[in-house]
């Protein structure tokens, strides 16, 4: 890694305005992605679309970022977090004001299906650039004890922005138009690239340490040949699909189903992504001191199966009764919430486990890696759940998504044996180049 020439001037607390920086850009991206979905019953009128043709419209901006995601680490492990950064904000500002001129529904006219998915596609192929330059940035510019902290509240950004989103973008879109909605996630874009621009520049070059060594010698093969790294991966992309379960249609399940109003509707959204934000920043500081990670995973995972199977026994045993009992509409609005704080609480722990197998030169390519299987998640989950409902209604749904988070559980946190192998190796390793 290549220092700015600048970097020396650096005190040792520009780290937490790199932090900032990273959270911005996160939290403006977010605001998209998160925030869009939201939108989800205005958009299905604005553009007169069916639920299976929502579907797939919403699951294309993951499409999107999953395709794009490890290009983008990768150039991030080569050129560095501060060029991706600036490229891909400014880029996807860029497209999100194009969507505004071309592709926004207005009085008589209505975009051909073909403008909005493009565009959406084409806001997650550059948006996708935010996630591994920002981690990257984490890693490299907080040593290991601070790190499940950093990354954790760098991991607040996306539910912030997607509380932003629930908050905002539903009354911009009702009052306002699809047009002022992209300009102003456009906006946002461009603000955050401008704190990338202050801030974001290349640490100091740390003396060599046993740590590093030790790092170096975990990246050596690549995260791209690491089995260890491959498992965290495939985990972490398989219980993002009960998160975006509820990020996608959760809005249309308390509309349809649970016949809410707009403002149950915004407040429980809301609740979901400010819970996941405090929850995803305790959890890091939480397992920083603890040494806890896999242990804080497998809870995690084990709550949001129990959460979600509850959510589909509920379903069930409302049936069509549900508008005639107040109780059940409380009950199901609080338990879709909580097993939307719970199943989004873990991400800054299981990110900062991943970076650290990886190694922090490699991060970028490791947490590009990972959102490639959590976006290709992003785009499969929504296109999904209306062949769902289509078989067996919202019970299957909830039912298939506590599924996901229990096949993930044995993926994201390995077996104790496994894990005390793997590390005995990488200590022989790190010995062996150090003598």
């Amino acid at each position: 890694m290549t220092p700015s020439p600048h970097s020396s001037s650096f005190s040792p607390r520009h780290r937490w305005k790199v932090l900032a920086a990273g959270v911005a850009a996160n939290a403006a991206f977010s605001v998209a992605f998160s925030g869009i979905p939201m939108t989800a019953v205005l958009m299905r009128t604005g553009y007169q679309l069916d639920n299976a043709t929502l579907g797939l419209v919403l699951g294309l901006m993951g499409l999107g970022i999953a395709v794009s995601e490890l290009p983008w680490g990768l150039l991030t492990d080569r050129w560095g977090d501060r060029p991706v950064l600036l490229t891909g904000l400014g880029s996807t500002a860029v497209a999100l004001v194009a969507m505004a001129l071309w592709a926004a529904p207005g009085a008589g006219h209505i975009p051909g299906l073909g403008w909005l998915g493009a565009g959406l596609l084409l806001v997650g192929l550059l948006g996708g650039s935010v996630n591994g330059a920002s981690g990257r940035a984490v890693m490299t510019w907080f040593d290991a004890g601070e790190r499940g902290l950093a990354m954790s509240i760098r991991q607040t950004a996306v539910p912030m922005g997607g509380g932003i989103g629930a908050l905002v973008l539903p009354f911009v879109a009702l009052h306002f138009g699809f047009a002022a909605l992209y300009g102003l996630l456009a906006l946002l874009c461009a603000l955050s690239a401008a704190m990338s621009w202050a801030w974001v520049h290349e640490p100091p070059v740390a003396p060599r340490t046993k740590a590093t060594a030790e790092a170096r010698a975990v990246s050596k093969s690549g995260p791209l040949r690491d089995a260890r790294v491959w498992r965290i991966v495939l985990g972490i992309g398989i219980l993002c699909a009960p998160q975006f379960a509820v990020l996608s249609f959760g809005t249309v399940f308390l509309h349809d189903f649970g016949h809410a109003g707009l403002a149950t509707i915004t407040a429980t959204m809301v609740f979901t992504q400010v819970g996941a934000m405090v929850m995803r920043v305790w959890s890091g500081r939480w397992t920083d001191r603890r040494r806890n990670r896999p242990a804080y995973l497998r809870a995690c995972g084990a709550l949001s199966v129990l959460l979600f199977a509850a959510l589909a026994v509920l379903v069930m045993a409302a049936g069509t009764h549900v508008a005639d009992s107040l109780a059940l509409r409380i009950a199901l609005v609080v338990l879709l919430g909580v097993s939307g704080v719970c199943v989004s609480a873990w991400h800054g722990v299981a990110y900062t486990e991943l970076a650290t197998l990886a190694g922090a030169s490699r991060a970028g390519t490791a947490l590009g890696m990972a959102n490639t299987s959590v976006f290709l998640v992003c785009f499969i989950t929504p296109f999904s759940i209306p062949h769902l409902l289509a078989l067996q209604g919202w019970p299957l749904v909830w039912l298939a998504a506590s599924a996901c988070a229990l096949v993930a559980m044995p993926l994201l946190v390995p077996r104790p044996d496994t894990a005390a192998t793997a590390d005995q190796k990488v200590a022989k390793t790190a010995l062996s180049r150090s003598t």
